[in-house]
């Protein structure tokens, strides 16, 4: 969590519409704010406000106010854009969520509390993004990956990775549940998504067995934190970098390492294996994954390899040679 205490008030506000009304998770308004802060000194370095031997991580954005936003420019937003591609290295997907933070900014000053008459973000363009297959590991590898799983908390550990390789969870979203999100009865998990929105996600029997197999082995006396489901050594609610250990750790047992392989890739991999194994419908998945959008599910509907390489054999002339 970011301490917002350098934030001047008209950015500040903006983080408190986000989480309260647009419903934005913490982490989402740090990097709208990490975004903007970047951006006003960026803008403060460009107009000669601050002394020019400033190193621009360290100037103090707390003074801005309407006066400076408003002689803000299209412009501007180009150049800032080309001060983050030549200057600070960040690749087009770091740039394009800064248009989308800049375009959000603007909008909630012109279209919500309506104190400046002009967006000048709002024809600022966005790079455009490389379409890149998602990662994700083979059905052989989930096996031989559970198969390592090993040590003290060998429990946790490997309902952790069976609801990641099962349910498709984010990473935030299986370090937030509770004991009280588990409905044994009907099998299914409450899952607290992006935005603060929820949805249902159904547990198969693997997903059950590793759970209750879990559960006989946490020690709920000494939890810190009673409610949480996964907890640490130490009985607190595990932490993302925590799980993000466990899986690497894994990951090196399983001679898995250095391939690109992540906590996140279990995501993708649980996507994959059910759109193309188990011939899940597009929509379905999309709701079990929680996207707003069915175009971030559509990156799942790749062919495999063996698909493309099948599709070639069953050709017709698959088989007529020259004699």
């Amino acid at each position: 969590m970011i301490d917002f205490k350098e934030a001047p008030p008209v950015i500040r506000d903006f983080m408190i519409y986000n989480e309260t009304i647009k419903g934005k998770s913490a982490s989402t308004s740090d990097g709208y704010y990490r975004d903007l802060r970047t951006f006003f000194r960026f803008i403060k370095h460009s107009y000669h406000l601050v002394d020019p031997n400033t190193p621009i991580d360290e100037i103090d954005i707390s003074d801005v106010d309407m006066d400076l936003i408003e002689k803000i420019t299209l412009k501007d937003g180009y150049e800032f854009l080309y001060y983050c591609k030549n200057e600070r290295h960040n690749n087009e997907k770091t740039r394009s969520r800064k248009v989308s933070t800049l375009k959000s900014f603007f909008k909630y000053l012109t279209v919500r509390l309506k104190v400046l008459k002009v967006n000048p973000m709002e024809e600022l363009e966005a790079p455009k993004l490389k379409k890149s297959l998602p990662k994700y590991l083979t059905l052989d590898q989930c096996l031989k990956l559970l198969k390592n799983v090993d040590g003290p908390f060998k429990e946790r550990n490997y309902a952790i990775f069976t609801i990641f390789l099962n349910c498709g969870l984010r990473l935030s979203e299986l370090c937030s549940l509770n004991l009280n999100d588990i409905h044994y009865d009907e099998q299914y998990l409450r899952v607290t998504g992006k935005g603060n929105k929820e949805r249902i996600v159904y547990l198969n029997d693997a997903c059950m067995h590793a759970i209750k197999t879990y559960l006989a082995t946490r020690k709920h006396d000494s939890a810190k934190d009673k409610n949480a489901l996964f907890l640490s050594r130490t009985g607190s609610r595990i932490s993302r970098r925590m799980v993000e250990q466990i899986v690497y750790d894994c990951l090196e047992k399983s001679g898995l390492a250095g391939q690109g392989f992540s906590a996140h890739k279990l995501r993708h991999t649980a996507a994959t294996l059910m759109y193309q194994q188990g011939n899940v419908d597009i929509r379905i998945l999309q709701e079990i994954l929680g996207h707003e959008n069915l175009g971030t599910t559509e990156i799942y509907t790749h062919l495999s390899n063996e698909q493309i390489k099948h599709a070639a054999d069953a050709n017709p002339l698959a088989q007529v040679k020259q004699k």
